[in-house]
């Protein structure tokens, strides 16, 4: 299973290569994010998603991360990274 998160850094790496780094909005939570979630994608998924997910959202898509695609996220983490994507990437109402 290691090898295979490596191999998904390995491939996001190249699939980035010459693109621009996103930066994603400061505040609590940020490097949990960017630790947590860059190890099987880009950061830019989120800003893709944002407009569509409130928290209940972010939670259902979080947790789809960690069960369906094996995402190395401890559970103390969830609710931090679930707060810090729906307080900063949260759908508006």
């Amino acid at each position: 299973m290691r090898r295979l998160f490596v191999l998904m850094g390995v491939f996001s790496a190249l699939s980035l290569a010459g693109e621009e780094k996103v930066k994603l909005k400061d505040g609590e939570g940020k490097a949990l994010v960017e630790a947590n979630c860059s190890v099987c994608h880009s950061l830019d998924y989120i800003q893709m998603n944002s407009p569509f997910l409130d928290k209940k959202g972010w939670e259902v898509e979080v947790n789809k991360m960690i069960k369906a695609f094996g995402a190395p996220v401890k559970q103390e983490d969830v609710p931090k990274i679930v707060e810090y994507l729906t307080k900063h990437y949260g759908k508006k109402e």
